[in-house]
């Protein structure tokens, strides 16, 4: 897809927004396709450093790329750092009631076929919601009794699967602001929000990530695959050469790294999206 397509579905592709509760940033875009259903559902999750300025309209072109395949897509908000409550808690609690709100959303979504796919720190929140059913009561998103949406996999896109490591590598940067500090000075905080800290999940998860990637760097998907795997997880980890494989490319339909991702979701089905 190039960069014109992806400007226009930037503008005007849209779902109908959803409310998920009273905040500004609470809300989701739902894409069907045609039919009645029901539809295998992706939950769409930004990246953008966890930051105000960057939001759902970024993954717009994914969802048309996923309408066209037969699914219907929930491409989600959720309060970030620099607006009012963004960062921790907040921003983990919105995106598990995000998800949790598809349950009564639309009769036509399959809830039975559930699949989270986010972007850069969108990566990080989805292996994060991947884990909820094991995390402590009290926490953020922790699960009480049986789960709302149960996932059935999990895609990170360059994402910041190891979040002490993000640290150490950005001098803190984002992920101090996301957390509100250190390692070292919030550990409790770490050992909820730290996807590296919580393997094996319960699902598979696949991991897609550049080489040369100068955002997010690889390693941070190689350490996680790692512990994963030796956990006795179901990890999958694909690396894409190249330009091909820049942070941002992951948000571009129809290049390499795109292509790794929609060829393991599942066959093409002769449908239009409208």
């Amino acid at each position: 897809m190039g960069k014109a397509r992806f400007l226009a579905h930037y503008l005007f592709t849209r779902g109908r927004t959803h409310r998920y509760g009273p905040e500004r940033s609470q809300r989701g875009d739902l894409h069907l396709p045609p039919g009645d259903g029901p539809h295998p559902v992706i939950v769409l999750i930004h990246g953008g450093s966890w930051r105000k300025r960057y939001g759902r309209r970024v993954m717009r072109a994914l969802a048309a790329d996923l309408l066209a395949r037969g699914f219907a897509v929930w491409n989600v908000e959720y309060r970030r750092v620099g607006e009012p409550g963004g960062g921790w808690p907040a921003t983990f609690a919105d995106v598990a009631a995000a998800i949790d709100h598809l349950e009564g959303l639309s009769p036509a979504l399959d809830l039975a076929d559930v699949q989270a796919i986010g972007h850069s720190a969108g990566g990080h929140l989805a292996l994060w919601a991947a884990g909820r059913d094991g995390l402590p009561a009290g926490a953020p998103g922790a699960v009480a009794g049986r789960s709302r949406v149960r996932l059935r996999r999990v895609v990170s896109l360059a994402g910041v699967c190891d979040l002490t490591g993000a640290y150490a590598q950005w001098h803190g940067g984002a992920v101090r602001e996301l957390m509100g500090g250190s390692p070292e000075r919030l550990p409790d905080r770490y050992a909820v929000a730290d996807p590296l800290r919580r393997v094996p999940l319960p699902i598979p998860a696949l991991l897609v990530h550049g080489v040369a990637d100068e955002t997010v760097s690889v390693r941070l998907s190689r350490r996680y695959a790692e512990a994963a795997a030796g956990a006795g997880g179901e990890v999958e980890l694909v690396e894409i050469e190249g330009p091909a494989g820049e942070h941002r490319a992951f948000i571009y339909p129809g290049g390499a790294a795109w292509g790794a991702v929609a060829e393991r979701l599942r066959p093409e089905v002769p449908a239009r999206a409208t």
